[in-house]
């Protein structure tokens, strides 16, 4: 007996949901192949540098180098992916400038070609975080925005883990020269994702935060003093800033100090270090959502900043291969949490002002600013003090985060609305 066909119904939001279902894909993958193009080699270059010659406090210069043209790219990034249409478009340039960034220090390990190179990756990391938020906002709008960024930062940290772990495996087999053309590979899958994300599927109004403006009102945005005098927002930049001057180098002068000793493969124990923060980041990233919602953004921002000190305290005290377990679960806490609440709580604080990615961009160059200052500031410590002085100093800097943040409680308390 012939069994009736069941009817497939098609309205004209069929197109609409599977395009915005697409999109979410799309978003996904690039998240997971951009962790790669963002940070470059990362905190391998601390070790292939050694290899060819390099002490710890020109390393650290030549990565300080780098971040200061990120952290003055940041806030004119953001400013022009507010303005601009054409998002995906950036993401592509900022993918091929890590692209060629690595295949240039491959070719030449020069002071001159290994700056340029650093500041090629911190140009193209300038736009990408921006450009992430805003192509999610403008995707998902201000009401999915919380939850999604969740899952692109859970999809961000698998991406982080994935190619440290290859590139572990890669330096192994083939040496620390194998990281760079995986570097190429992620770069082209990373174009590849953002062109499967529908140009029509992304609200541009949306993504700098005037989603909420009447339907004949098109949007204007608030004039840059007017936000810069947001005292919530300079609070959090603040504390961004003394986070990220201890942390930034923590991380490539752990892997330096246990290397240096004799304690560790150079390819394969770097690889530990960034896979062991981004798996416990993966599974903190997508808690982070639920605890936003249940406890607010000062709470979950209040616990990454008081991993920190820790986490110094722990790397000083042990330079040992299975110090990676501890030194590196904290790193995943702190960064963990942060990946979500912070530009969660810069969209909630801008949101209606035009300018969320700017805010987005000032948040990132106060986090520059530490981040760029860490390593200059940590190699050196590490060379002329050793390193557990260094790794106690630099956790010491989480300390003024942690008084700033509670001494300003009520004005942040304030302006954080807990999701209903």
């Amino acid at each position: 007996m012939t069994q009736p066909r069941t009817a497939t119904v098609v309205t004209d939001e069929t197109p609409a949901i599977l395009g915005f279902n697409r999109a979410l894909l799309a978003l996904c993958a690039l998240n997971f192949f951009m962790a790669d193009v963002q940070a470059g080699i990362g905190p391998f270059l601390g070790v292939f540098l050694q290899r060819h010659g390099w002490q710890t406090g020109p390393i650290g210069t030549v990565m300080t180098a780098g971040g200061v043209a990120g952290m003055l790219a940041t806030i004119p990034a953001g400013a022009l992916i507010d303005h601009t249409t054409k998002k995906r478009l950036l993401v592509i340039v900022a993918a091929l400038c890590t692209i060629s960034a690595s295949l240039l220090l491959l070719s030449s390990q020069s002071v001159a070609v290994v700056t340029v190179s650093q500041l090629a990756t911190a140009l193209a990391g300038a736009g990408i975080g921006p450009l992430m938020a805003a192509i999610t906002l403008g995707i998902v709008r201000q009401k999915g925005f919380n939850t999604q960024i969740g899952r692109n930062q859970a999809w961000n940290h698998a991406g982080n883990m994935a190619g440290a772990g290859l590139s572990g495996w890669l330096g192994w087999q083939f040496g620390l020269s194998a990281i760079f053309f995986l570097e190429v590979a992620f770069g082209l899958f990373a174009i590849s994702a953002v062109l499967l994300i529908p140009e029509k599927s992304i609200d541009h109004k949306a993504a700098r935060g005037l989603d909420d403006k009447p339907a004949h009102d098109e949007g204007t945005a608030e004039g840059l003093r007017s936000f810069l005098r947001h005292k919530p927002l300079l609070i959090l930049a603040s504390c961004l800033c003394f986070f990220h001057l201890g942390n930034a180098a923590m991380l490539p002068l752990y892997g330096m100090a246990v290397v240096s000793a004799g304690k560790g493969n150079p390819a394969m124990f770097t690889a530990m270090t960034v896979m062991v923060a981004q798996a416990v980041m993966i599974i903190v990233s997508l808690l982070a959502i639920r605890f936003v919602r249940d406890r607010g953004y000062w709470f979950v921002l209040l616990i990454s900043f008081a991993a920190l000190p820790l986490r110094g305290l722990i790397a000083g005290s042990f330079i040992q291969h299975w110090g990676v377990w501890p030194v590196q679960f904290l790193d995943g806490i702190g960064a963990g949490l942060q990946s979500v609440a912070v530009p969660g709580l810069v969209a909630r604080l801008l949101n209606g002002t035009g300018r969320i990615n700017i805010g987005q961009g000032v948040v990132m160059t106060a986090q520059g600013i530490g981040a760029s200052l860490s390593p200059a500031l940590g190699g050196w410590l590490a060379e002329d003090l050793g390193y557990p002085v260094a790794f106690y100093s630099l956790g010491c800097f989480a300390i003024v985060s942690l008084g700033l943040w509670i001494g300003s409680a009520s004005t942040l308390r304030s302006a954080d609305q807990v999701s209903a």
